[in-house]
């Protein structure tokens, strides 16, 4: 009984501790955002709580002296259009690499995903060069060109994995029964794939929206900054850091993210296992 009750109470103590450590940022950020300047560079003031009356002068620098609704209209844009590239190429992609018998397709499956672990600050020159010759510098268009260079490889590797996972039997049942390869892929693995594109979507969507390094090479203009580069730009002025205006808008981009994985949560973790389940 004792044994019982001391498993019990270390299993809610760490599940508390979690998830206070999960919410911290985001309640620093919510108070942050509403705490008054003096409130929050007083030394002697406590940082999580309340000292003076709340005000909305850090909002009202976010929408009125930045371009903060047009971040996130780009960075919407870009996501969307990106995931939309990633999705054509990566499942045919994935898909055909599953189906090929013997080591060359996963060996090229592997060599594929190995292009994903290059840093960023590696392939930004040569890529520049080319964003340049396309005279697209200074556009969206560069990163939706640019993005899909790192989001096809990973999750083309993913996909591939998650395919392994559907029984050939599905496929050739299609077949006999009439189908085309192209009826059988759209009839029968689509529908079944669904928890794996998700997956690939909401990765893809928060790759983009993180994205800082090809963002900050180029995009000059600050309306056509997406939200990761526009912030950190437009609201650290020399040494001057708006952190109730920083805090405030990390904040309001957090949550469609943190929605979308509320929401989709079962099917991202049913991708990710299904695509390790017979690896």
């Amino acid at each position: 009984m004792l044994n019982r009750i001391i498993l019990r109470g270390g299993f809610y103590g760490a599940l508390i501790f979690f998830i206070v450590f999960s919410t911290a940022p985001f309640y620093v950020m919510l108070i942050t955002m509403f705490k008054r300047g003096h409130d929050l560079f007083n030394p002697n003031n406590n940082p999580f709580f309340f000292n003076e009356p709340i005000t909305l002068e850090h909002l009202d620098l976010l929408f009125t002296q930045t371009l903060y609704t047009k971040f996130l209209l780009n960075t919407f844009l870009v996501g969307i259009s990106v995931v939309a590239i990633t999705i054509i190429f990566a499942v045919p992609a994935a898909l055909s690499l599953a189906r090929m018998a013997g080591r060359w397709g996963e060996n090229l499956g592997i060599g594929i995903f190995l292009t994903y672990l290059i840093p960023p600050t590696l392939l930004f020159i040569p890529l520049s060069r080319v964003v340049s010759t396309l005279g697209l510098q200074n556009s969206l268009w560069s990163l939706i060109l640019v993005y899909p260079t790192f989001t096809v490889p990973f999750c083309t590797w993913l996909l591939m994995s998650f395919f392994k996972s559907i029984p050939r039997e599905i496929e050739e049942q299609a077949l006999i029964d009439g189908c085309s390869r192209i009826d059988a892929f759209f009839k029968i693995l689509l529908p079944i794939s669904i928890p794996g594109i998700i997956t690939v979507i909401v990765f893809t969507f928060t790759l983009v929206a993180h994205e800082y390094i090809y963002a900050l090479a180029f995009i000059q203009d600050s309306g056509k900054k997406t939200i990761g580069i526009g912030m950190t730009t437009e609201l650290v002025r020399g040494d001057v850091f708006y952190w109730g205006a920083l805090m405030g808008g990390a904040l309001i981009a957090s949550i469609p993210v943190a929605i979308l994985y509320t929401l989709f949560l079962d099917r991202i973790i049913s991708g990710l296992s299904m695509g390790t389940a017979k690896r």
